[in-house]
């Protein structure tokens, strides 16, 4: 009879070859859940705007992971991930297009094949952009921010990204960011701020009197959007560990889960402080902003210190809403609070509980948070500037007051029978 006895080596190959499957079979299932937080992002900007914006929000979050995507692909990926010949350096770039080797299928190449880092990455670039859809929506003229968000993909998210994730000079210096808190937050909150800037608050939002609150029309929508955020966050985070390894995974499900949690509870209680209310947008971005400031180090916390920065971050929101109110940056769906702020305390949180913890790395993450964050800033200042200059950026007062889904898309999201029309009827 033939014998069917395995040997040692080809048990060691079955075994890596099912480790291999399993590992890309996590990164495909954390890319699925990082695509449904395009889905929350949409669901959370639409609820937190004025329902005569409402078809004019979904729609440039439709583009948004849809010209994320393309751009990743055209350039992106290769601007981010240029090759070892690039290591320490400020930039690089290996060509345009995707072109994988047949090695690059396999488990030479990692953990996961190239397809499966492509489509994992490709998914986190267009979320820096959605940052901005938000901070300007109501007011700015759909061309115009759609242009913006393509080189915001394009060009200034992979050169940042390439200094730490792919092995530029910030890795070399040490600067450590697990999942995004600046690579991906600060920097989509530092180009939503020069957005913001450039483009002016919302006509009648601060006046003579005060500040004019302008509430958004659907608290559900938004609630809906925050939860399915969370949700996507496993795979955000949970997706970052590059593997399915059991105890790394599940860890960074538990911090990034409490972290959450202690942001609500931070932003509920400091938000009652300061406006004696229950505000319940405040606790809603409460629970951003831990997720947010839990992102650089969620490989790396225990339980208390992912509550210590979550609680922190939550009590960060409600200040920081009323900061940039105060000095007139018009932000409808607290962006820069969430991303832009919460990004920064979650990086520089690395240094003070991280595996590192100490005035070095505290110093190190700080050079990375202003090197990224100023980058950023001065990339979209920039780039809005001239689109300002070539194409107007802003609609006009008569379209802003009418809204921008009858005045860009002739449609409403809402189709509500008139008194009068009703009446005739009857």
């Amino acid at each position: 009879m033939e014998s069917t006895t395995i040997t040692a080596q080809q048990a060691l190959e079955a075994a890596n070859e099912a480790a291999f499957l399993t590992n890309n079979l996590w990164i495909l299932v954390a890319t699925v859940l990082v695509f449904i937080m395009h889905l929350g992002f949409a669901t959370l900007e639409s609820g937190f705007v004025q329902r005569k914006n409402t078809v004019n929000i979904l729609f440039k979050n439709c583009m948004i992971i849809a010209i994320g995507l393309l751009t990743y692909c055209l350039c992106g990926f290769n601007l981010m991930y240029p090759g070892e010949e690039f290591a320490g350096s400020f930039f690089g770039f290996s060509g345009f297009g995707l072109n994988p080797s047949k090695a690059d299928l396999t488990s030479a190449y990692g953990n996961y094949t190239y397809w499966s880092d492509f489509i994992f990455q490709g998914m986190f670039a267009a979320t820096a952009a959605t940052i901005v859809s938000g901070a300007v929506a109501e007011r700015i003229k759909l061309e115009s921010f759609l242009v913006f968000a393509t080189f915001l993909v394009a060009i200034c998210y992979p050169i940042t990204g390439m200094w730490h994730w792919g092995g530029g000079w910030l890795a070399e210096a040490g600067f450590y960011d697990f999942a995004g808190s600046t690579l991906v937050h600060a920097m989509g909150g530092a180009a939503a701020l020069a957005a913001a800037i450039i483009l002016g608050p919302r006509l009648g939002k601060y006046t003579p009197k005060g500040i004019k609150p302008i509430p958004g029309h659907s608290m559900p929508l938004a609630a809906i959007g925050v939860f399915l955020l969370w949700f996507g966050w496993f795979g955000f985070n949970g997706g970052s560990v590059l593997s399915a390894d059991a105890a790394s995974v599940s860890l960074v499900f538990v911090t990034t889960s409490l972290a959450a949690a202690a942001g609500a509870v931070g932003a509920f209680f400091t938000g009652y402080m300061l406006f004696k209310s229950h505000d319940l947008s405040m606790v809603l971005n409460g629970i951003l902003g831990g997720l947010v400031g839990i992102t650089a180090g969620a490989d790396q916390m225990g339980p208390m210190a992912a509550i210590i920065i979550g609680l922190i971050a939550g009590i960060i929101i409600p200040f920081s809403v009323v900061f940039f109110d105060r000095i007139k940056i018009d932000d409808p769906v607290g962006a820069t609070s969430v991303h832009l702020v919460c990004g920064i305390w979650g990086t520089l949180a690395v240094g003070i509980f991280g595996a590192k913890a100490g005035l070095t790395q505290v110093g190190i993450q700080l050079l990375g948070v202003l090197a990224v964050c100023s980058f950023s800033f001065a990339f979209s200042y920039g780039l809005m500037s001239l689109i300002k200059a070539i194409m107007g950026i802003r609609v006009e007062k008569r379209e802003e007051i009418r809204g921008l889904d009858t005045a860009e898309h002739g449609a409403h999201a809402y189709q509500v029978m008139e008194t009068a029309t009703y009446t005739s009827i009857k």
